[in-house]
């Protein structure tokens, strides 16, 4: 399938959000709140971070404004597309007493079908990951089959690099290639432009209905200088090509002594990384003698996620941040056909003491003794 990339002006995009809505979407996107870039309803274009950039760095984020009003002029905040998908809580089923025994309940699947607006191509591929996990294995998870069915996916190619972003070095971004509806450049300057190309049918059918100009050879240069400019100015880098044998063939290094020392076993990491999926079941009783089993988000940074009567598999902090570590750049190749981290920065930017993976790495290559930053 191969169509025409189209230019829009700021009422094109507002026109396609407007679409969205009334192909019964409901559209989620970039919106400003409590000091951060969070991912939230969008009703029109006016909810978009207008003018808004952030700075990042290890255990670092600060908004700030730019110097234009670019609406897509950020890297990455603290939320990522799964909690929309892969639900932070869900309720599994509840059973009640009828007073003959058990009724049991379970809730009705969502009907709502989700628009995800400026989709960057590190988030595209850790929405593949998870679809990996969720729907293409053995067992399909009926409640992400549910949420993820249907979505439609507005891709946004970077135009801003985050301080802590290493994408390139994942083979993850800064362009969008695949698994998008649609996908938008965001030209720099007046007048304020956007170039969008279909990646589906029903992508080019919207498309479309949209206020806009056919783009020209000029049109794709721009764009393409857009992301070249992104690529050349990543925050960190990552050689990613060793690293599953690397880190599987140094268990005992000393460096996970090092980084011991350091964690906090907070959990933030695996709370804000678009890949992380593991999660923990609760039964609870009520005074009615009733049942509620709960799913929730769970860390393997908690000394209870690897307990077995008797005591944890994994009690130190060192054996819990090796644990993540070597699950995410090494055996989830095993698992999964594909590393399980894609570039984003957020753990390194939202870590309470900037610990910085592309630096542990890299100290355990021995690439800079004593413990590289991992900086491009």
């Amino acid at each position: 399938m191969s169509h025409q990339p189209v230019v829009v002006g700021r009422d094109g995009l507002a026109a396609l959000i407007a679409a969205l809505h009334s192909d019964g979407f409901r559209v989620l996107g970039p919106t400003v709140r409590d000091d951060a870039i969070v991912y939230d309803d969008v009703v029109t274009v006016d909810d978009l971070p207008a003018g808004w950039t952030d700075e990042q760095d290890g255990g670092r984020y600060r908004l700030k404004r730019r110097a234009d009003n670019a609406l897509f002029g950020y890297a990455v905040g603290p939320h990522a597309w799964k909690r929309f998908l892969h639900q932070p809580l869900l309720r599994l089923w509840r059973a009640e007493p009828d007073g003959t025994g058990m009724q049991v309940a379970t809730d009705a699947k969502p009907t709502e079908r989700f628009a995800f607006l400026a989709v960057r191509s590190c988030e595209l591929h850790a929405i593949a990951i998870q679809d990996r996990v969720f729907l293409q294995g053995p067992y399909v998870d009926p409640h992400y089959q549910a949420r993820r069915d249907g979505a439609f996916i507005v891709a946004v190619n970077c135009g801003e690099a985050g301080g802590t972003c290493f994408c390139v070095s994942m083979n993850t971004g800064p362009k969008a290639a695949t698994g998008y509806d649609l996908a938008l450049t965001e030209f720099p300057g007046e007048p304020h432009e956007f170039l969008l190309e279909a990646g589906t049918e029903r992508g080019a059918a919207l498309l479309a209905r949209l206020p806009q100009r056919p783009s020209t050879p000029a049109d794709a240069e721009r764009a393409d200088a857009v992301v070249a400019k992104t690529a050349g100015n990543m925050g960190r880098h990552m050689r990613s090509d060793d690293v599953p044998d690397l880190l599987l063939d140094n268990l005992e290094h000393k460096r996970w002594d090092d980084v011991a020392a350091r964690c906090l076993s907070c959990g933030n990491c695996t709370q804000v990384c678009p890949t992380c999926f593991c999660t923990a079941v609760t039964d609870a009783n009520d005074l009615s003698g009733a049942t509620e089993r709960t799913r929730r988000w769970d860390s393997c940074f908690s000394q209870n996620f690897s307990y077995i009567h008797g005591g944890a598999v994994r009690p130190s902090p060192r054996s819990r941040y090796r644990q993540w570590m070597t699950h995410k750049l090494a055996s989830w190749v095993e698992q999964f056909g594909t590393s399980g981290c894609v570039g984003c920065g957020r753990c390194i930017t939202w870590c309470p003491v900037g610990i910085d993976i592309t630096e542990e790495v890299s100290a355990i290559r021995g690439d800079a003794p004593g413990g590289g930053h991992g900086r491009a």
